[in-house]
């Protein structure tokens, strides 16, 4: 399906892969995630290598809805020492950072990670682009308007899907002007977004295959998974692996998940549905 080129690595992807979260903070919206310590992370890492990751994303701040704002500062002695660690221990593994500060990327880079997971495709620190052109590594690069804080008041749009799709068609080529050869389009479920609007997105999810540019869906355990079932995060494992298998079926590529195994049993399935 494609190739990225992690700092000489190549991350070879024949069929869909999975991204493992590994949140480094004490207030991530979904309880299980959250790992504090070096140690925490490593077993983490350990027990999500084991069950099929193909990436593990590192993140030191949460950007739930109105979650509260970290400087980057703090941000790095969250995620250094864990990024660290994970690459002394684990040297084979591919690891992302989770960052909108072109600071923490740099740092992390430095630290063991490969790939750059933006969730503001460069709008929260004007230099996160040309960073991560100088580090030649993978740019996710994400949808959402305003910021964590206040983006679920900027919910509106006349096309979802649309505007979405001209937003990260312009990032795409901003950032392949400034030198990112290996993108990743993220079209940013549950940021500055309703259930309608995730839903829409979802359903038209194979429109977002851009010539060269595998789709994340991010969906894990998200609200208007839960809300519609009418549960809460901790019981969502089931919606969020029905919606990964529909994202599937209309062209994503990397599925960003806190359950690895069920997400590499939902390929595994869709990969033999298409097989036979």
């Amino acid at each position: 399906m494609f190739t990225l080129n992690c700092k000489g690595r190549l991350l070879v992807v024949d069929k869909p892969l999975v991204m493992g979260i590994i949140n480094v903070t004490p207030d991530s919206f979904y309880r299980e995630s959250r790992h504090p310590t070096a140690d925490a992370v490593l077993r983490q890492a350990e027990q999500m290598l084991h069950d099929g990751a193909g990436i593990l994303d590192i993140g030191g701040q949460s950007t739930r809805p109105g979650s509260e704002k970290l400087s980057a500062d703090e941000e790095l002695k969250r995620v250094i020492e864990p990024v660290a660690a994970i690459h002394k221990r684990f040297p084979e593994a591919f690891i992302s950072i989770d960052t909108y500060y072109s600071e923490v990327a740099a740092g992390a880079i430095a630290a063991g990670a490969d790939i750059v997971n933006d969730i503001s495709a460069g709008a929260l620190d004007k230099r996160m682009i040309e960073t991560v052109a100088a580090l030649n590594v993978p740019y996710v690069l994400m949808h959402m308007k305003g910021t964590p804080q206040d983006m679920q008041q900027q919910a509106v749009y006349e096309n979802v899907t649309r505007e979405v799709l001209d937003f990260l068609i312009n990032k795409i080529s901003e950032s392949r002007k400034a030198g990112i050869k290996d993108i990743i389009a993220d079209p940013g479920f549950g940021f500055a977004k309703t259930t309608d609007h995730n839903f829409e997105l979802l359903r038209n999810l194979s429109l977002f295959n851009i010539p060269g540019c595998p789709v994340l869906l991010g969906i894990s355990r998200k609200s208007f998974i839960y809300k519609t079932l009418g549960t809460t995060a901790a019981n969502a494992l089931n919606g969020t692996t029905a919606l990964n298998m529909m994202g599937l079926m209309n062209g994503a590529s990397i599925l960003r998940v806190h359950d690895v195994k069920e997400a590499v049993e939902t390929i595994k399935l869709f990969s033999a549905c298409k097989l036979s």
